[in-house]
């Protein structure tokens, strides 16, 4: 790899979707509960008109190389 060149991040996501009766608060703590324990973090959250809640997480693959 020359100098100033980076490798593209490679994503893991996960969709996680909330029906129109979870509260803030109760989605609060769902997605700070994944993420503290999985090292998720978040991407996108939509809110719709009817009131569900969609969030995408992401989490950066770490691939090893092998040195043997």
């Amino acid at each position: 790899m020359k100098l100033g060149q980076q490798k593209s991040a490679t994503w893991e996501f996960r969709d996680i979707s909330m029906s129109r009766e979870t509260s803030r608060e109760s989605a609060r703590e769902l997605l700070t509960s994944v993420a503290e324990t999985d090292n998720w973090e978040l991407d996108r959250l939509r809110i719709f008109p009817d009131g569900r809640r969609s969030a995408r997480l992401r989490r950066r693959v770490i691939r090893v190389a092998r040195t043997a």
